[in-house]
């Protein structure tokens, strides 16, 4: 280390190296806290970039189809054991990150699941379908996921920081709310985006056509009813995703900040993201229940009439099913469903958000060292 004289007689050390000694603090407060297994702080996050983002959330959502599709995939195996499926008949198959409608042939759908067996409970069917079947049976089903959840939640999750980050900071005293806002416009975004391609995905599994056929079908749709017709079916959609991730988001970024203060915590670790994320995954889906209720009775309505080549008699608006659903089964039936669906998307939440965040200290470390090594170099 050397000192020069500047115009008053007094020494200073050069810019440059209080520049390397700020980014190596920087580093060594970084590598404390991944130690302690915490993650960077909110400024640091700015040095994350969009790709590495992407990367994050991609891998998140890869990990928490892997988790939780078999779950789903030995509930339906034991609910056809006891109602099988006649044919034409649709079930839903949902792993956490999204809803597939499945149709029914001849009373099977392998695509799906094989014939039904003889199971006497979960953990029954869970080693009974990897001794007969293999283990890969406990992931039938995974490939439309990947092909259309991942990109979305991508899309979702990129959208929501940037956004978050930005709103932060134009909202002054109600910086709290940004999650709210972030959160929605994320959801509204992203469900958008994938719309169309949710559209040509159900024609294909519920009709059995050639993608020649489809696209002679989309173009069809387009010239007679106009472009709008590819995002048919969103307007429910929106009615349960978007307050679904108004409240997780916002109850998300409350819980992780009062866990903080509870533990004297000054960020977040591991197990308080995983917390936040499977607490604030399960008030909003029972909060959003009665929705989810009825997007499921309209995509099984809808599916069984394709099947059979029939059309709808009847309105299929979200409020006229909320009023049948409720003249057939009373207010209670709103919230069918209510228990699987916590088990489900409340583990769902609490693997993707704590993996995403992971994901995102990896990468913050990652740019710091190469920032270091730039700097040292230089």
């Amino acid at each position: 280390m050397f000192f020069v004289l500047n115009g008053c007689g007094e020494t200073r050390r050069p810019k440059r190296n209080v520049r390397v000694r700020g980014k190596l603090r920087g580093c060594l407060e970084l590598s404390a806290d991944i130690m302690s297994g915490q993650s960077p702080s909110p400024a640091a996050g700015k040095h994350i970039t969009p790709v590495q983002r992407m990367v994050a959330s991609c891998s998140g959502a890869i990990l928490t189809s892997l988790l939780v599709t078999p779950l789903d995939v030995v509930k339906i195996r034991l609910q056809a054991q006891k109602n099988p499926f006649p044919k034409g008949k649709c079930f839903v198959y949902c792993n956490g990150l999204m809803d597939h409608i499945c149709v029914c042939v001849n009373g099977n759908s392998k695509a799906w699941y094989k014939a039904p067996g003889h199971f006497s409970g979960t953990l029954d069917a869970f080693v009974k379908i990897v001794r007969h079947e293999g283990i890969k049976s406990l992931w039938s089903g995974l490939p439309p996921t990947l092909v259309m959840a991942v990109p979305a939640t991508v899309i979702y999750f990129t959208c929501y920081d940037q956004l978050l980050a930005a709103l932060r900071l134009r909202m002054g005293g109600y910086a709290e709310e940004a999650p709210l806002l972030a959160g929605s416009i994320a959801r509204v975004g992203s469900a958008t985006v994938i719309s169309p391609l949710e559209l040509m995905r159900t024609k294909l599994q519920s009709e059995k056509q050639s993608y020649g056929e489809l696209t002679r079908c989309i173009r069809s749709a387009v010239e007679t009813e106009g472009w709008l017709s590819l995002w048919r079916g969103l307007g429910p959609t929106l009615l349960r995703d978007v307050p679904f991730s108004a409240m997780y988001w916002y109850n998300y970024e409350k819980g992780k900040r009062f866990l903080c203060e509870r533990y004297n915590s000054r960020e977040p670790t591991f197990t308080i993201t995983f917390i936040s994320g499977a607490v604030s995954g399960a008030i909003a889906s029972i909060v959003t229940l009665p929705f989810d209720v009825v997007k499921t009775r309209r995509q099984l309505e809808l599916g069984e009439l394709q099947a059979k080549n029939l059309s709808s008699g009847v309105s299929n608006s979200t409020f006229t099913v909320m009023s049948r659903i409720v003249a057939q089964h009373g207010f209670s039936g709103l919230f069918a469903g209510f228990l699987p669906r916590l088990i489900k998307v409340a583990p769902a939440c609490a693997i993707m958000i704590s993996t995403y965040e992971v994901g995102k200290v990896f990468f913050h470390k990652r740019n710091q060292e190469r920032t270091l090594g730039l700097q040292t170099n230089a």
